[in-house]
């Protein structure tokens, strides 16, 4: 069945552990594989006991902060920093969204590294891409999946196990295997959610994670935080949230999804029809990478564009079924 993640006193996590990882390759970007980038070993040793692990984790310091690091110069710095790039540029993946034109509109698929944001109403799509995510990040690499387990913060009561049975049928994978790989946490509170952010970065270091998904991002900020006059204050907690999640995403190069909810634009214009806008403001904007818009089309269609993207044209759509978002 499936894993469960709970935020307990201790924050201890419970999960199922996975029996198919082939080797460490399917890990992050461990600090130690500086060494076959030409970093001597002694150096690696002084980054771990600094408390320094990952590649990733490296280069969220700056090389001021490095040189102080003990038997560090600044030409080592400097070397190690190099190394440290060509690696992290080497281990962005994409993971398929099971859909091919979606696939195309975003260039291979869901990245690792980043933050992806669906937003839209209700029954349009956004979930059903979560649940067919947690099953095609888990197809080796080769497949153009992620080759690892995925994490599942659920803040409204959405995730359905019996949902992943047909998907995972789909691409041919075991169901009861994929379940095993997922772990879930039902978050109750915005603080519960942040808890278990923190608990959970302290797994991915030890476990093959190559997705996070968070459904929804706002839910729980919108009920813990009423009115205008706690308005600052939500926005300040939620971008602490959000921090937290880019530096899972960068440290652990696992790719980040986000759903999020929408609200009524006062200032859409009299020429748009019931017009809406993502929740969050400029806050949950500048923090993701990629913001998708999704919408209901006729039947079961529904319409994703490209909502906002450093590497993606924008005002592209592209349509695909609500209940088969799988390749073809």
């Amino acid at each position: 069945m499936i894993a469960t993640l709970k935020a307990e006193e201790q924050n201890q996590l419970q999960l199922v552990e996975r029996e198919d990882v082939d080797d460490e390759e399917d890990l992050f970007e461990a600090i130690d594989k500086l060494i076959n980038q030409g970093i001597n070993a002694g150096d690696v040793k002084k980054l771990q006991d600094a408390g320094i692990y990952t590649c990733n984790g490296l280069m969220m310091h700056t090389k001021k902060s490095l040189t102080g690091i003990k038997g560090l110069s600044e030409a080592k710095v400097e070397k190690i920093c190099e190394a440290a790039e060509k690696i992290v540029r080497k281990s962005v993946i994409k993971i398929t969204t099971g859909s091919q034109a979606l696939d195309e509109l975003l260039g291979g698929g869901i990245e690792t590294g980043a933050i992806t944001e669906a937003f839209g109403e209700f029954r349009c799509g956004k979930t059903q891409l979560a649940h067919t995510l947690c099953v095609s990040t888990q197809l080796p690499t080769n497949m153009r999946g992620g080759n690892g387990k995925v994490a599942f913060i659920d803040t409204e009561g959405t995730f359905r196990p019996d949902r992943i049975v047909p998907i995972a049928e789909r691409f041919g994978m075991d169901a009861g295997a994929v379940l095993d790989n997922i772990i879930y946490a039902r978050a109750y509170t915005y603080e519960h959610q942040y808890n278990l952010l923190l608990g959970l970065a302290a797994k991915m270091s030890e476990e093959p994670f190559k997705l996070l998904i968070v459904d929804s991002i706002i839910a729980l900020f919108r009920v813990d935080f009423t009115g205008r006059g706690e308005l600052a204050d939500r926005q300040q907690k939620l971008g602490q949230m959000l921090s937290r999640l880019i530096k899972i995403a960068e440290e652990f190069n696992v790719a980040v999804y986000l759903t999020n909810q929408v609200i009524a634009d006062p200032g859409g214009g009299v020429f748009i029809s019931d017009p809406k806008k993502p929740a969050g403001g400029h806050v949950l904007a500048h923090a993701v990478t990629i913001r998708l818009m999704f919408r209901k089309g006729k039947g079961e269609q529904r319409v994703c564009k490209v909502f906002d993207a450093p590497n993606l044209p924008e005002a592209e759509a592209i349509s695909l079924t609500l209940l088969v978002i799988i390749l073809v």
